[in-house]
């Protein structure tokens, strides 16, 4: 079995659609400035799952100075490390994560961030999302930002747990 961690944080903008777990959440007009979609839940997911793997970060598999990846989808993205994991004879066996906003509420979204993630090849059943506020302190308490953190457990693939 391994373990990985991830960790992603992206700037609120003007005129960008808020995506976060892969699904689209209306919020005034404003979205998380990055190079892909800026989605920091998936990002900090796969993360932990390159981290778990020993295939290093998404800068690697990713990187924001190639043009490809301008805009990308982040559940594509996700699916792509999903099966390079498999190629290395591991499977998702749980995936904790944690999105940190002040706002919006991210709680009426969640069921549907796992299903879009659940599409990237994880089955639902293994993926746990929490949704916190930073009680009004820091960059994501001021609403300058959103921010999530992922824990996985990953094993070689055909053993029972």
């Amino acid at each position: 079995m391994r373990t990985g961690i991830g960790y992603d944080s992206h700037r609120l903008t003007e005129g960008r659609r808020l995506i976060i777990g892969g699904v689209e959440i209306p919020f005034e007009g404003k979205g998380l400035a990055g190079h892909s979609d800026a989605d920091c839940l998936v990002h900090s997911i796969i993360d932990a799952l390159l981290g778990a793997a020993g295939l290093g970060d998404i800068g690697m598999m990713f990187p924001d100075t190639e043009a490809q990846w301008k805009d990308a989808n982040s559940i594509e993205l996700l699916r792509a490390v999903v099966r390079r994991i498999s190629e290395c004879g591991l499977e998702v066996t749980w995936l904790d994560c944690v999105v940190i906003a002040e706002r919006p509420r991210l709680r009426p979204y969640i069921d549907s961030m796992k299903q879009a993630i659940a599409a990237s090849g994880i089955g639902a059943g293994l993926i746990n999302i929490k949704a916190k506020t930073n009680e009004t302190m820091g960059f994501i308490g001021r609403g300058e930002g959103i921010a999530a953190i992922a824990t996985c457990l990953l094993q070689k693939q055909g053993l029972k747990t």
